[in-house]
């Protein structure tokens, strides 16, 4: 059996394994529960009451935090030579496109978000079996496919993430950095909820927010309790 570090220990009598925290309380928690040398990432998972293998239950949709991710998002543009400026004045880290679909298909991915265009997505549809693994395929639904580019540049820059119930019916997100402040932590988290729960599918019977548990690096998952989100 593998050995308990005192700093796991001291962090798994914090949290009683028992308790619905409220949000407010479990931002709090979360950073004292922290102990990783490096500025962790704080997730929030939530089990919906969806079956994900049905396509009329499926939850997917685009948020953005309030106060960002914390984490800086590489951006890359597939895109058309008249659209380059454009993409480039927006922030965007890569901008081109025949030279970088060569690169992806000799399994370059050191990007966090790929953006295009419709009418080139009958070049970058062949990547999918490399991109889509990584969660970086473009998608309209994400508006990752758009005419707008500098628009979603901007958007994904500021803080604008995309969410989706993976096999087990969870969606899984970060809300940002464990040296934020719990006012920050806890507006970014409940912008996440609040979305969700916009995003149910009418399909959907019975309790649709079944757990939501928020967690940094490493850390024990702290149990909140969905009655203390603001909005829902």
């Amino acid at each position: 059996m593998a050995k308990i570090s005192k700093k796991r220990k001291a962090a798994l009598a914090k949290v009683d394994g028992n308790k619905l925290y409220t949000l407010a309380e479990a931002v709090k928690l979360v950073k004292e529960v922290t102990f990783t040398k490096f500025d962790s990432s704080v997730d929030v998972d939530v089990r919906l009451g969806v079956d994900p293998k049905k396509s009329n239950q499926m939850v997917r949709g685009t948020v953005t935090l309030p106060h960002g991710t914390g984490k800086t998002i590489r951006v890359l543009v597939l895109c058309t030579p008249d659209k380059e400026a454009e993409a480039k004045e927006a922030g965007a880290d890569h901008v081109g496109l025949d030279e970088y679909i060569a690169k992806i298909e000799k399994g370059w991915t050191d990007v966090d978000l790929v953006i295009t265009m419709p009418s080139v997505m009958g070049k970058v549809g062949r990547l999918g079996k490399i991109l889509g693994p990584r969660n970086l395929m473009p998608n309209p639904k994400s508006g990752t496919v758009t005419l707008e580019i500098g628009k979603a540049v901007r958007e994904a820059k500021a803080g604008k993430v995309e969410f989706k119930v993976d096999k087990t019916g969870i969606i899984h997100n970060s809300v940002g950095k464990a040296s934020f402040t719990p006012d920050k932590l806890a507006d970014n988290a409940a912008e996440l909820i609040q979305n969700l729960v916009k995003a149910k599918p009418s399909s959907s019977k019975g309790t649709y927010l079944k757990t939501i548990t928020i967690s940094s690096t490493m850390s024990p998952g702290i149990a909140i309790d969905t009655k203390s989100i603001p909005g829902i």
